[in-house]
């Protein structure tokens, strides 16, 4: 098995090292990453600018690449530009230092580099830990996901988002998307010359009590959640009402 590995906090990040080492008995890993942290670019791809990829020291038999752009763009060029000759088998991305549950998705770097693995037709998934810095258990379960696609595969256009609990998780879930809530916000601030700058989001102030949601799993019941994704966002119920508009 060839596995191509990216993140969103960057190719010097001990999460990534974390899981391109634990996957390395699986077969060949091949590390394509940010050059620095890229933390909440979602799906943004760098296509007015010319990028630069340098080749890093390797961990070991872990072969590095090292990608001035975003997630998105370092899973590209993993995929068509690295690995054009010898294309993998799967995509893995992570360890995400932090949550990426509920509506995170939508912002996460680290979701996005799985999703263009999915959008290249790779079987891809996204791993994340909260609210630790200590690895193992994350590795150790993404060494074992990782050797499940080799066995089960998994369908067109679909990847999995991983969160892992702090601590020794008691187990594993397969859930839905739940909801979290944040403190909105914009801070106005003045720079040393008196001029207004801005910082915008909030804290997080709670998640939403959801029946099988991946944040009732990992904050509630200290599981490892498994959440599938699918790339189509048409929702197919209101296909038929839309139909039925006047809109000509």
């Amino acid at each position: 098995m060839r596995i191509l590995v990216s993140n969103d906090d960057g190719v010097e990040a001990p999460g990534l090292r974390a899981l391109a080492e634990a996957l390395v008995p699986l077969g060949e890993v091949v590390v394509c990453a940010p050059d620095r942290e890229q933390s909440a670019t979602s799906r943004s791809i760098s296509l007015h600018r010319p990028l630069r990829i340098v080749k890093r020291e390797p961990w070991g038999p872990v072969e590095r690449w090292a990608v001035d752009g975003t997630p998105t763009d370092a899973v590209y060029v993993g995929i068509h530009h690295v690995l054009k000759k010898r294309p993998p088998d799967l995509v893995a991305s992570g360890i995400n230092h932090g949550p990426n549950l509920a509506n995170d998705i939508h912002y996460s770097g680290t979701v996005a580099a799985a999703m263009e693995g999915c959008v290249g037709g790779f079987p891809s998934f996204a791993i994340s830990l909260i609210g630790s810095s200590d690895y193992r258990h994350a590795a150790r379960f993404a060494h074992k996901l990782a050797g499940q696609f080799g066995v089960h595969g998994l369908a067109p256009g679909t990847l999995l988002n991983v969160n892992v609990p702090k601590g020794e998780p008691l187990g594993v879930r397969v859930t839905k998307t739940g909801k979290r809530t944040y403190a909105a916000q914009v801070i106005e601030k003045l720079d040393p010359r008196g001029r207004a700058y801005y910082w915008i989001g909030g804290d997080e102030q709670a998640h939403e009590h959801v029946p099988d949601s991946d944040c009732d799993a990992v904050f509630d019941e200290k599981l490892i959640s498994i959440t599938p994704l699918h790339l189509d966002l048409t929702r197919h119920e209101l296909l038929t009402e839309l139909s039925k508009w006047e809109l000509t």
